[in-house]
């Protein structure tokens, strides 16, 4: 479509160009006698061109490319992943097991995936576009697409629909992995969340179950059964924090645990008030999490 729309601005440029070299050049016919050749023109750069390439645009975009990436039949998949939308973050769930995770869908290559999309809150968009077309998400209902990835990558997707303060920072991660790969990383998320090993951690631990962390986040294995956030099972796995906003690293965990707000306004996700020592030892535990 670039290409197409490349070649048509560049001919009417160039039009332009020759109509103003010639503007002033002695000798041309009146404008009565170029009339024939101007409408002549007119009908086929204005009309005769443009229906063709729109035409043929259509049949390749709307025929050929949304055949291509619709939802599939039932039974022609080989697995389904649930991807619910929420203000402003992902939820990914993999039926027929324990596993949950955010912000990350990951898929095993050469492989169709059926994605079935729903909300949580408001109309949201799931968008990657370097694997398929975009479908909106849409309470009370369910919205499909496949995903399709020939080969390994990490594929960026974004949400495609307002949907509030912090709807451009929602974004999600397509990780697609050889056959193996994904088998073993989808074990790690379906076991419950890793015990903790350390006295950091323990105290970290201890901290986050008494606090109001536990009544919004879940770890799977413990007393933490909050559904309001994500699903912090495995949190040192992913690469980012707070949907591809800022990226996982202990500095950076700690900042987003002292003040959200401060890194993505509007999110539900408060500040606790949590002194900068009790902030330490809850990422120290949060990133033991793998």
């Amino acid at each position: 479509m670039l290409a197409v729309a490349g070649v048509v601005f560049f001919g009417a440029i160039g039009m332009l160009v020759m109509a103003w070299i010639r503007r002033d050049t002695p000798g041309l016919p009146l404008i009565g006698d170029r009339e024939p050749v101007a409408q002549g023109l007119v009908l086929v750069f204005g009309i005769g061109i443009p229906l063709i390439t729109l035409v043929a645009l259509f049949a390749v975009a709307d025929v050929y490319l949304v055949g291509q990436t619709a939802p599939p039949p039932p039974r022609t998949t080989a697995m389904t992943v649930d991807v619910i939308g929420h203000q402003w973050w992902w939820e990914v769930r993999y039926p027929g097991t324990a596993a949950v995770t955010a912000n990350e869908i990951h898929i095993p290559v050469d492989t169709r995936v059926d994605v079935v999309a729903t909300t949580a809150d408001v109309i949201h968009s799931f968008w990657v576009p370097q694997l398929a077309r975009k479908i909106d998400m849409v309470p009370g209902r369910s919205n499909r697409v496949l995903l399709y990835a020939s080969r390994p990558g990490r594929y960026r997707g974004q949400c495609a629909e307002f949907c509030g303060l912090q709807h451009a920072n929602m974004s999600i991660l397509v990780v697609a992995q050889p056959p193996a790969a994904f088998r073993s990383w989808l074990a790690d998320m379906a076991a419950p969340a890793p015990a903790a090993a350390t006295r950091s951690e323990r105290l970290g631990e201890q901290l986050f179950l008494t606090s109001q962390c536990a009544s919004c986040h879940q770890l799977r294995g413990t007393s933490a059964r909050g559904l309001i956030g994500p699903d912090l099972s495995h949190l040192a796995t992913r690469s980012t924090l707070a949907a591809l906003t800022i990226p996982n690293t202990m500095t950076a965990l700690e900042q987003w645990i002292a003040d959200p707000q401060a890194i993505k306004p509007g999110n539900r996700m408060p500040d606790l008030g949590l002194p900068h020592s009790e902030v330490a030892e809850i990422a120290a535990y949060l990133k033991s999490l793998r």
